[in-house]
């Protein structure tokens, strides 16, 4: 048995293997897909798969592992397979009925506290909430306020239920399958409203890795032929919906900043300004329904 155990492979042998493996197919990150992908498979975090670099695998844990590398090396993404994606310190459950939250949303929620310091915040809406990232966060963040999550996606409104039912804000979050245009009213007017809509060109998209064109949902990422089609929709209802002095925030693509500033002011809105994500890219526009 004591041979056995030696020429079984260790978890250090298993991740170079895999690595290697993962570089030949051109996967993004192979390094931490590889220990991501092992940790879930194990039933470990990363850290205690750290600590058990040299402990052997049996048999059954490599028939377990083998299946998520597969799927990893055709360019599956790790959050798909590990069916979660942490987001503002908060773990998301996600499928490919979602998009991958992506840390430049964060830019959002940090923007929102600006706004409304010490959780001053009543009544706000979310425009595609998609995994409920957002509504969610905001529910969270903001104690004493009630959120509408709204998506045209059935699949991905299931999902938000489930991640606001996990971090206990389900009481507080109402879901409604629409489009961005029938953002209903509320009694006294929205005092936010959010979005990440798709923003994607279709020129944009052609270049996008086969990780994205592949396996997230196209119709969550690309509005039309220019990218900015969503922006008008998301301004217009928002503007219509918010109380006097509610703010609209909504996720942009990197090179659409002054574009989106002027499609918000078309739209009536005062304070427009484009906020840059820590790579100093053009990443949410916003502005003030007037009072």
């Amino acid at each position: 048995m004591a041979d056995d155990r030696r020429r079984a492979p260790t978890i250090r042998e298993i991740l170079g293997k895999t690595e290697g493996y993962f570089k030949d197919k051109g996967v993004d990150a192979p390094r931490l897909s590889a220990q991501l992908l092992l940790a879930k498979s194990l039933g470990m975090d990363r850290l205690g798969l750290v600590l058990a670099m040299d402990r052997p695998l049996t048999p059954e844990e490599l028939d377990g592992y083998r299946p998520l590398v597969a799927r990893r090396g055709k360019g599956e993404p790790v959050a798909y397979l590990l069916g979660a994606r942490e987001f503002f310190g908060l773990d998301f459950k996600v499928t490919p009925e979602t998009l991958i939250p992506r840390p430049e949303t964060e830019l959002v929620v940090e923007r929102a506290l600006e706004l409304f310091p010490g959780g001053a915040l009543s009544r706000f809406a979310d425009l595609g909430t998609g995994s409920g990232c957002l509504a969610v966060t905001l529910a969270v963040r903001f104690p004493g306020a009630r959120g509408l999550a709204l998506d045209v996606s059935p699949g991905a409104l299931a999902v938000a239920r489930e991640n606001a039912a996990t971090h206990g804000v389900a009481d507080r979050l109402d879901f409604l399958e629409a489009d961005f245009a029938e953002l209903p009213e509320t009694a006294g007017g929205y005092a936010l409203v959010v979005s990440n809509p798709p923003y994607v060109s279709v020129a944009e998209y052609r270049e996008c890795s086969p990780e994205v064109r592949d396996f997230e949902p196209a119709g969550a990422l690309v509005p039309g032929e220019t990218g900015l089609e969503a922006v008008p929709v998301v301004a217009r209802a928002a503007r219509l919906r918010l109380a006097p002095g509610g703010r609209l925030l909504v996720e942009i693509g990197w090179k659409q900043g002054a574009q989106a500033a002027a499609i918000l002011t078309e739209a009536g809105f005062a304070d427009v300004a484009v906020r840059r994500d820590l790579a100093g890219l053009d990443r949410v526009a916003e502005g003030r329904k007037p009072a």
